[in-house]
């Protein structure tokens, strides 16, 4: 048997190529729309993808079974749990509490582990060459290293109303009946690491073992007392802020996300097409440089994506497909950034990327006003702005200013001033530089604190004391 674990640091997000080598074939669990890395993967292990699969109705970046099974022919499985309000609206067998998949000598059971979603399935792996009995688990956003799946992003995104409670109890369950009945040794192998907005406590390892999570998670004691209400207290305390974008990604998976087909390689454009599409607002520029660079100088009315680890994260932040209708141009280096940066976009579900160019000359430009972190005092501002997490706010911010996290703005305008010009931060300039340029793009005057809240905090405290 073949476990191979597919790793987007972009949206801490893992997916899974399982084979059997007997029989070459393969299965995909919780698949990208970028499927190319799964055929080559398969490819190189002589493998044939026959199935895919995934474990819920994905929150945090736009599934790719439909993506796989167009490409390759594979058999489409997804969960039939969750009741009436939780069913896929497209074509793929229903799994249910139970049901198995074979893969030769391969057993990939289904099982129902409900509370981060509804219709969550976890999938518990045989390998029959060697055994009879269970060996690893895929827990989804079930079960992650040194945490659990939030049961919240139903209220957050998907517009339920107090569904975390009744989420935190089936998760008190599943881990009760379901997680804590198998065997110690049993490997553990979750969709998520650090840095995912679906937990709060994620840990970096990349698998762990029922035995390990037992008796170290910090959920261990409160199934081991049957402390309910004291597991569900913690459980929903301190939880990240939910990205806006999450309420999309639910109704597409659900509905079935847009099948791309085969994507041509991106074009690099001329400056004229591109400088008369600004001009007449058919098309958006993204200027995918450091936050530092921008300051100097950017295109106008461009949105600011920093090209590295967070394109997919910080895209869906500022360009929502629903509503923003103009093809995209992206500032890069080369062809091959470029398309690596459409990968990485196509995976929240932003696909209409028109091409892409190498330089900013010849574009209109201006530059972000800057304010210092010893002139905010003095400075008539209708508001000061905080994008960072509300975990991050509570733990220091600038007196008197307002906490909505950059994954959020744009979804909630109605919470900033109709007037006047805003002071926005983060905690180095990264984030406040993404959320700042959609502001501007949107039409507020927005003034962005050099340096964040690191540098404000910094030259607080060189402050002689009076």
């Amino acid at each position: 048997m073949l476990i191979e674990r597919i790793y987007d640091e972009d949206l801490a997000q893992a997916s899974y190529l399982i084979g059997c080598q007997a029989k070459g074939e393969a299965i995909v669990v919780d698949g990208r729309r970028d499927v190319a890395v799964y055929q080559e993967l398969a490819a190189k292990n002589g493998m044939k993808i026959v199935a895919v699969t995934e474990t819920h109705i994905h929150a945090d970046y736009l599934s790719g079974t439909r993506e796989l099974a167009a490409a390759t022919g594979a058999k489409i499985y997804v969960s039939g749990e969750g009741g009436p309000d939780w069913q896929y609206g497209f074509d793929g067998e229903r799994l249910y509490d139970g049901d198995t998949i074979a893969l030769g000598n391969i057993s990939i059971k289904a099982v129902h582990t409900p509370g981060h979603t509804p219709e969550h399935l976890s999938f518990l792996v045989t390998d029959g060459a060697f055994s009879d009995k269970p060996g690893y688990l895929l827990s989804g956003d079930f079960v992650f290293s040194g945490d659990l799946g939030r049961p919240d992003l139903l209220d957050e995104a998907a517009g339920g109303v107090y569904t975390r409670f009744a989420g935190a109890k089936q998760l008190f369950a599943s881990l009760r009946d379901k997680f804590l009945t198998l065997p110690d040794y049993v490997q553990v192998h979750p969709a998520h690491g650090a840095g995912s907005a679906c937990g709060k406590a994620l840990g970096a390892i990349p698998s762990s073992t029922v035995g390990y999570e037992r008796l170290y998670a910090w959920w261990g004691p409160y199934l081991a007392a049957n402390d309910e209400q004291g597991f569900i207290d913690e459980l929903l305390d301190g939880q990240p802020d939910a990205h806006a974008y999450f309420g999309r990604m639910k109704r597409e998976n659900r509905e079935g996300p847009a099948v791309m087909g085969e994507r041509t390689p991106l074009p690099e454009l001329s400056t004229d097409i591109v400088a008369a599409g600004l001009a007449e607002d058919t098309l958006t520029f993204i200027d995918t440089r450091s936050n530092g660079e921008v300051h100097e100088g950017t295109v106008a009315r461009s949105l600011n994506v920093p090209a590295g680890k967070s394109v997919a994260s910080y895209g869906a932040w500022v360009v929502n497909p629903e509503t923003d209708k103009n093809p995209l141009v992206l500032l890069a280096k080369d062809q091959e950034q470029a398309q690596d940066m459409w990968d990485h976009l196509v995976r929240v579900g932003i696909d209409n990327v028109a091409g892409y160019l190498t330089g900013i000359e010849g574009l209109p430009t201006f530059t972000p006003k800057l304010i210092q972190p010893e002139e905010l005092d003095g400075f008539d501002a209708a508001m000061v702005l905080d994008v960072r997490n509300k975990t991050e706010h509570t733990a220091g911010h600038v007196p008197g200013s307002y906490q909505l996290s950059g994954g959020r703005v744009m979804w909630h305008l109605d919470e900033l001033p109709a007037g006047g010009t805003i002071v926005s931060y983060c905690q180095s300039g990264v984030r406040n530089s993404v959320a700042a340029s959609a502001l501007r793009r949107a039409g507020y005057d927005v003034v962005e604190l050099d340096g964040s809240y690191a540098a404000w905090n910094s030259w607080q405290n060189s402050v002689p004391a009076a």
